[in-house]
């Protein structure tokens, strides 16, 4: 028969850890969280820039927007708590052309919808104070953005897990979601789980275990790699903290970038191209199944043949160090191909709807007994406590274990 729990949770990122969590908090449940890799937070977890988000980017009264403010403000308090090195470092967003500055207007305005504080217009002047060696027109300073290693974090929330007495099973690919009468029969690659309910925030594979289970969402997951480069340590001195350029409002990615790290290192990156396979982190990964996924699908085609030259551009950015450092050099004039080597990928599981739009907010689908996160983009890291409490209260409501009026409160 298998091993049977109140509550299923399938995903051991960073999103499926702090929803067990709250869950677990909430309720008291029997929580097993099913984990495909033999370790957590392998995929994008483990594989962003550590970037803790203010919430300047995202549409105000966005799902995205509400649960970055609340889930930063979350995070700090947690990483405070439990020791973990973080740090309030803020970044500036520079234009380096005039017809920037309509952008960087909008997203000045947006930080005040959003209840960013401290976020000012700054010149070239401010510019060389706060980072002495970007280059730009104009820009925002945007003093609560920070950086964090969010592995470091989600090993923490499983330890939360398990001394609240939750199990996590990694090795646990699922492979069949069979509904039953009053429960729901999870086939993994350890074995069969029975569970009354399930959540399931499973990433690059959100829009798969959905159909496993029996629903039909409109949405494709469609990857994209993003690839970085390290600075060299002799020139880590070029970047204080964050330097961002003002993002194209046409697509949910924000350019390549500098990222100083917690452990002192600094990146540069991401690019943003199509990748041949959902976990693919090189140039070289390929799968069969995967990239026939994305080319029958007609949002793809769609968004492909109305932005096929912004699409090439980044394909030659990936091929092309002398290229990528260019778009650096936009930033920080004086790096040179000598300052950078080539450093690590991650892959976004990028949900695309069947018109080729890119779904830029979260998208949560409920069904008989089961949740599904079908898109959790970032900054769905920075948010996770607060995307955990808002999860959990949805289940509350949804499973009868809540009445409508009740508030979700962590108590961790």
């Amino acid at each position: 028969m298998g091993d049977t729990w109140d509550l299923a949770v399938i995903g051991g990122g960073i999103v499926g850890l702090a929803v067990a969590r709250a869950l677990l908090d909430a309720f008291g449940l029997r929580v097993v969280v099913l984990e495909a890799e033999e370790k957590l937070a392998a995929h994008q977890t483990g594989n962003n820039s550590g970037v803790v988000h203010s919430g300047l980017y995202y549409r105000p009264g966005s799902l995205k927007a509400r649960n970055c403010v609340e889930g930063r403000l979350a995070l700090e308090a947690y990483c405070q708590e439990r020791g973990i090195a973080w740090e309030r470092c803020g970044k500036v967003v520079v234009a380096t052309r005039e017809d920037q500055l309509e952008e960087l207007e909008k997203l000045e305005r947006r930080s005040g919808e959003n209840g960013l504080e401290g976020v000012r217009r700054i010149g070239p002047a401010e510019i060389h104070e706060l980072e002495p060696h970007a280059a730009g027109i104009a820009g925002l300073y945007v003093p609560e953005t920070g950086i964090v290693d969010y592995v470091e974090v989600a090993t923490s929330f499983a330890h939360d897990i398990e001394e609240g007495g939750g199990t996590i099973r990694t090795g646990s690919r699922v492979l069949k979601i069979i509904q039953k009468t009053d429960h729901l029969e999870i086939e993994t690659a350890s074995g069969a789980v029975h569970a009354e309910y399930l959540v399931a925030c499973a990433g690059l594979q959100a829009d798969r275990v959905a159909r496993m289970a029996g629903l039909k969402p409109e949405i494709k997951i469609v990857p994209f790699r993003g690839e970085y480069y390290t600075l060299a340590p002799e020139a880590r001195h070029l970047v204080r903290n964050l330097i961002y350029p003002v993002p194209d409002s046409r697509f949910p990615f924000l350019g390549v970038h500098f990222t100083r790290r917690v452990n002192g290192t600094v990146e540069a990156g991401p690019n943003a191209v199509l990748a041949f396979k959902r976990e693919g982190y090189t140039r070289t990964s390929f799968s069969l199944g995967d990239t026939f996924d994305t080319m029958t699908y007609p949002g793809f085609w769609k968004l492909a043949l109305t932005y096929w030259k912004t699409g090439i551009k980044e394909q030659f950015r990936s091929l092309s160090k002398a290229a990528f450092v260019r778009s650096l050099k936009e930033l920080v004039p004086e790096i040179t191909s000598n300052d950078v080597t080539a450093g690590g990928a991650g892959v976004r599981a990028q949900a695309m709807a069947p018109d080729g739009t890119l779904l830029d907010d979260f998208a949560i689908l409920s069904a008989e007994r089961m949740i599904h996160v079908l898109n959790a983009p970032s900054p769905a890291a920075t948010a996770s406590l607060a995307i955990g409490k808002t999860i959990a209260g949805r289940a509350g409501r949804d499973f009868g274990w809540l009445d409508e009026t009740a508030v979700v409160q962590s108590s961790r």
